[in-house]
């Protein structure tokens, strides 16, 4: 019975068409991607993306075999560690997210390990580095030089016109191959194409992939620090009530047994052992420093009394000039006062022992 269940499996091919197909329906979904549905989707996807790579192995795929060996209805087959990587990125498990990036990295780098071996494209694969000082080392962001980044700007324009005219050159061949009508040149083409066409996505995601690792892990370290910090404080200082002798404890313990009662002596202990006490940390200062603060502070007053001093007598001048010299003011502006005695005054004033009184007369300028 097991033989004939075996027997009844579809071939890998149609696992990956199904696996595809629920790929698709997650991509182009308009329901959140943490919603029940789309879920059970990555779920049943990756489920059958699974079992299609574990039947890989007796198609005898090896790598030292060239591309022109493998038959053109098998080429679809070394898509399967891609569609895996892109369905592990459609999980949403904030906790596990980590292990869900790590894991679709992994099924990326075998995917562009297959095609680095079979020569599907030529490109640089790089060395994977499991140490974390490493990864840390090779993803911290250096300041690149101006020529480097027109080198950048100018791969990714070349990139961007191959995507393009890559794109357009499927859609051309995708008609025929799906109706059944293309030949096996013509299907091998297109795999081709299909293969090198998700290349060039890998290489996008697994930019994100370490740009991602990269927040997540400083976000735990973060936390971590946080932690710790928190770990050292000291707890916080329960109410209680300061007395002077022992009496007052036995007093105050009896009437309010809820409070906590401590001596002043054994207070400052307390905040001694923590070193919280404001003079603490100064060092004791001898009497000379002291006799030379006193000496510095007199020195101090003596130099603002006699500024001080000098600053009344500049205001005691000037407002005697000022009564001296009227010309200026609101009421005589642009005319010249004179004073002179007259009669009218002297025999007004004779009781206060005036000769004469000055009388302010206007004259026009």
């Amino acid at each position: 019975m097991a033989a004939d269940d075996e027997l009844l499996l579809p071939l890998p091919p149609g696992l990956l068409e199904t696996g595809k197909q629920g790929l698709d329906e997650v991509e182009v979904a308009t329901e959140p991607a943490g919603s029940r549905t789309v879920q059970e989707k990555v779920f049943k996807g990756l489920d059958l993306l699974d079992k299609a790579a574990e039947m890989l192995p007796p198609l005898k795929f090896s790598r030292n075999e060239d591309l022109e060996e493998i038959a053109s209805t098998d080429l679809k087959c070394l898509l399967v560690p891609a569609f895996q990587g892109a369905l592990t990125m459609k999980q949403v498990n904030p906790s596990k997210r980590l292990d869900h990036l790590q894991r679709a990295g992994e099924h990326f780098i075998n995917y562009l390990t297959q095609c680095h071996c079979y020569h599907v494209a030529e490109f640089e694969l790089k060395a994977k580095s499991n140490s974390a000082e490493n990864h840390t080392a090779n993803s911290s962001v250096a300041y690149p030089s101006l020529v480097a980044m027109a080198s950048q700007r100018q791969d990714k324009e070349e990139r961007y016109k191959q995507k393009k005219e890559l794109e357009h050159r499927l859609s051309e061949m995708k008609s025929a191959v799906e109706s059944g009508q293309a030949d096996d040149e013509r299907l091998c083409k297109y795999y081709l194409l299909y293969l090198q066409r998700w290349i060039d996505i890998i290489f996008e995601e697994i930019k994100s992939i370490d740009q991602e690792i990269k927040i997540l892990r400083e976000r735990d370290s973060s936390r971590e620090a946080s932690t710790s910090n928190s770990s050292h404080q000291k707890p916080p200082v329960k109410p209680f009530i300061l007395t002077q002798n022992t009496a007052q404890i036995k007093v105050f313990g009896a009437g309010y047994p809820s409070l906590a009662t401590m001596m002043v002596s054994d207070w400052y202990e307390q905040h001694r052992k923590y070193g919280e006490l404001p003079d603490q940390e100064i060092a004791k200062a001898t009497p000379e420093k002291f006799r030379k603060a006193a000496q510095q502070q007199e020195h101090q007053e003596e130099k603002e009394n006699e500024h001080d001093e000098q600053t009344l007598y500049r205001a005691r001048e000037w407002d005697d000039w000022k009564d001296t010299h009227p010309w200026g003011n609101h009421q005589n502006m642009g005319c010249r006062v004179h004073t002179s005695p007259t009669k009218e005054s002297q025999a007004v004033l004779p009781s206060l022992g005036s000769h004469f009184s000055c009388v302010q007369r206007r004259q026009r300028c």
